[in-house]
C-alpha cells in the first residue's frame, strides 16, 4: 500500500505555491496520519499556531479542535461536507475529503473559509428585520393614521389606521403623487404639499371625499445635506372629538340648566314669601320677574295702581346681580316739570338762581352700578323722556347747565298704570322709549283677578299688624270668605288699609264680620233670613249666587266641571265670573 511520506516535507513548485497562496479560502493537506503536509497562506492566517512552518506538524498540535472530524474522514474514507467549526479567532466553513490512491486513503485536504464577516452581517441582518418587524408592528398599531411620502410627494405607505379612519385603500394610494389626489378632489388640500413649500411641520383640517374631516400634522424629514426625504403625516378622526365635544356641551348646557333652575327655584320662594301669592296669575308673574332678574334687561311693569309694582321692582332688584347696589324709587308724577331735570340728572355749580355752589348729582347718577326705579314713567314730559331714552341708549348723562358727558351704570325697571300701548297711540309716550323700556313686559293683574291671594295677603298683613302693634288679634270664621268677595278697586293697597282699619278699630281680640267696613258688609254671603238682615232681593240674589260660583270653583277646580255642577253653559259660568269679579280662580278646559 502506498503512502504519502511522513514528516517529510513536500516541495512544491514555485509556481504552484503561488496559486494555492492566490485562494482566498485556506487549504490543508495532511497524510492519513494527521501530519501537515501542505497549506497556504489563507490557512496560515486561520490555523495560525506557532511560528514557523507547520508541514510536518500533527494537525492536532495546531487545531486540536479540528481533529477529530479529520480522523473520522481519514478512518472512513467519507467526505464532510459544510462543516461549521468555530475557532478564537474566527468561523469557517470548512469541506473536507479523503485523497484517494487505488482505493485507499493515504490523506486528506481540507478547504475551509472564514464566515466571521458574513456571520457580522447576517448578525446585523437579523437584526435589521427584528428592528423592521417592531417598526412594523409599532406603524400598524398606531391608532391615529400614517400616511407617508417621499420627498416628492408620492405616496410610499399607509397603515390600516389611515384605512379605517378615512375609508381608502391603501392600493388606491401607494405610488400615487399627492398632487393628482388633490386635483381629482380626493383631498381638498394636501399637508404634504404645504410642508415641501414650507419646510417646516404643518397642522391643518382636511377635508377626504368632501365629507369626512380629519386633522392632520405633517412632519419632514431630513437627510444630511437638508433635503427632504420623507414626509410622515399623523390623520386624526375628527368625528370623535367633535361628538365628545358635543357631548360635553350638552353636559354643560344641562348643568347650567339645572343650576339656573336650582337659582330660580330658590329666588322664586323668595319672592313668593315677600310678596304672598298663591293664585296662578301671579306666579306666572312672578317666575317671569325672576327670569327678568338674571338679566340687565329694561323691564316695563304695568297694572292698576295699588297691585305692588313698586314690591316686585325691588325684588326684582334684590334678586339680581346689583342686588348689593342701590337701589333708587323714582315717582315721576310726584315731581314738579320744573324739577325734574335737575332731579334726574342733576345740575352744575351755577346752573340756576339758587343752585348749591358745589352742585348736585342727580337720582340717576346716585343709583349708578345699582337699579333705578321709574314708577309712573308716562308722567315724564316728552323732552325728559328723549334724555332718558339716552341714558338707556348711550349710558351717557349731562347735568343741568354742564356740557361733559358722564357715564352711568344703570339697570332700568319703569311702571305705570295705565295701557302703555294707548298711550303711545295718544301721544303721551315716546314710541322709541316705549320699546326700550319694554324689553322685558311684566304685568301684574289686580286683586279681583286673583281671588285666591287674598285670603294668605290678609293673614299676612294681621301677623304684620299685630307684631309691630303688639296686638294678637285674630280673624272670625267667615271674614276671610267676606273679604273674598270684594273687588277692591285699590287692589292690595285697599286690602292693606282694611286690614290694618278692622285691627285698630276691632273692640276685643277677634275680628268679626261686624268691624268690616260698611263697602264688604253687604257682600256677606247668605245664611241667614235676608228679610231679617235688611238686604234687597238684587243684593241678596247677587250674595247667593257669588258664593254658589265661589263655592263650586273651589271643589271642582276646573271651568267646566263647575259649570256642569252649576247646570250653566260655560259661556255663562265665565261672564257670571267677570260681573262678580272672580275671574283667574279656574280656567277654560
Amino acid at each position: 500500500m502506498q503512502s504519502l511520506p511522513t514528516r517529510r516535507i513536500v516541495r512544491v513548485p514555485p509556481v504552484w505555491e503561488s496559486v494555492l497562496d492566490a485562494s482566498h479560502n485556506g487549504i490543508v493537506i495532511i497524510d492519513r496520519h494527521g501530519t501537515i503536509l501542505l497549506y497556504n497562506q489563507a490557512a496560515k492566517r486561520v490555523l495560525g499556531g506557532p511560528d514557523g512552518s507547520l508541514i510536518g506538524r500533527h494537525i492536532s498540535e495546531v487545531r486540536p479542535e479540528t481533529w477529530h472530524d479529520l480522523k473520522g474522514v481519514l478512518e472512513t474514507g467519507r467526505p464532510q461536507i459544510g462543516k461549521r467549526i468555530v475557532l478564537p479567532e474566527a468561523t469557517i466553513i470548512a469541506n473536507r475529503n479523503p485523497i484517494l490512491i487505488d482505493g485507499q486513503v493515504i490523506g486528506a485536504i481540507s478547504v475551509f473559509q472564514d464566515i466571521s464577516e458574513y456571520e457580522a452581517i447576517i448578525s446585523a441582518l437579523q437584526g435589521y428585520k427584528e428592528l423592521h418587524r417592531e417598526l412594523e408592528a409599532i406603524f400598524e398599531s398606531s391608532y391615529d393614521g400614517l400616511y407617508i411620502t417621499d420627498g416628492n410627494a408620492n405616496t410610499i405607505r399607509i397603515n390600516n389606521a389611515y384605512e379605517r379612519i378615512t375609508g381608502l385603500k391603501r392600493e388606491d394610494l401607494i405610488g400615487r403623487n399627492m398632487r393628482d389626489l388633490v386635483n381629482e378632489e380626493v383631498f381638498d388640500h394636501s399637508v404634504t404639499l404645504e410642508v415641501l413649500s414650507k419646510r417646516g411641520q404643518i397642522t391643518m383640517m382636511q377635508k377626504i371625499m368632501g365629507d369626512k374631516h380629519v386633522l392632520v400634522t405633517g412632519t419632514p424629514i431630513f437627510d444630511d445635506e437638508g433635503k427632504i426625504v420623507l414626509v410622515v403625516t399623523n390623520v386624526r378622526d375628527m368625528t370623535l372629538l367633535s361628538e365628545l365635544k358635543a357631548q360635553l356641551e350638552e353636559s354643560r348646557q344641562l348643568s347650567s340648566r339645572y343650576r339656573q333652575s336650582l337659582v330660580e327655584k330658590e329666588k322664586f320662594r323668595y319672592a313668593q314669601q315677600e310678596m304672598v301669592i298663591k293664585s296662578p296669575a301671579m306666579v306666572q308673574t312672578v317666575r317671569k320677574a325672576v327670569r327678568a332678574a338674571a338679566v340687565d334687561a329694561s323691564v316695563l311693569l304695568h297694572g292698576e295702581s295699588g297691585v305692588g309694582k313698586s314690591m316686585l321692582a325691588r325684588i326684582i332688584h334684590l334678586m339680581s346681580p346689583r342686588k348689593e347696589r342701590p337701589f333708587i324709587k323714582i315717582n315721576c308724577g310726584a315731581i314738579p316739570a320744573s324739577l325734574i331735570e335737575s332731579e334726574l340728572f342733576g345740575y352744575t355749580k351755577g346752573a340756576f338762581t339758587g343752585a348749591s355752589p358745589e352742585g348736585k348729582a342727580g337720582l340717576i347718577e346716585a343709583g349708578s352700578t345699582g337699579t333705578i326705579f321709574l314708577d309712573e314713567v308716562a308722567e315724564l314730559t316728552l323732552e325728559m323722556q328723549v334724555k332718558l331714552l339716552h341714558v338707556i341708549e348711550e349710558k351717557t348723562f349731562t347735568r343741568l347747565g354742564g356740557t361733559r358727558p358722564r357715564s352711568v351704570d344703570v339697570r332700568i325697571i319703569a311702571a305705570t298704570n295705565r295701557d302703555p300701548k294707548e298711550m303711545v297711540k295718544n301721544g303721551t309716550l315716546r314710541e322709541d322709549l316705549y320699546y326700550r323700556l319694554n324689553v322685558i313686559p311684566i304685568f301684574i293683574p289686580p286683586l279681583r283677578e286673583r281671588r285666591e291671594d287674598i285670603t294668605a295677603l290678609a293673614l299676612n298683613l294681621l301677623e304684620r299688624f299685630n307684631r309691630t302693634m303688639n296686638l294678637n288679634k285674630r280673624l272670625a270664621p267667615g271674614v276671610i270668605d267676606q273679604l273674598r268677595y270684594y273687588n277692591y278697586p285699590g287692589n292690595v293697597r285697599e286690602l292693606t288699609n282694611i286690614v290694618e282699619r278692622m285691627i285698630i278699630l276691632g273692640e276685643g281680640n277677634e275680628i268679626t264680620s261686624a268691624d268690616l267696613p260698611a263697602e264688604l258688609s253687604e257682600l256677606t254671603p247668605i245664611s241667614h233670613d235676608p228679610v231679617e238682615a235688611g238686604l234687597s232681593l238684587k243684593a241678596a240674589v247677587e250674595s247667593l249666587e257669588r258664593g254658589m260660583i265661589a263655592g263650586a270653583l273651589r271643589r271642582y277646580k276646573s271651568l267646566s266641571l263647575a259649570a256642569r255642577a252649576l247646570d250653566v253653559h260655560p259661556t255663562t259660568l265665565w261672564r257670571k265670573m267677570s260681573r262678580h269679579g272672580i275671574l283667574g280662580v279656574a280656567k277654560m278646559q
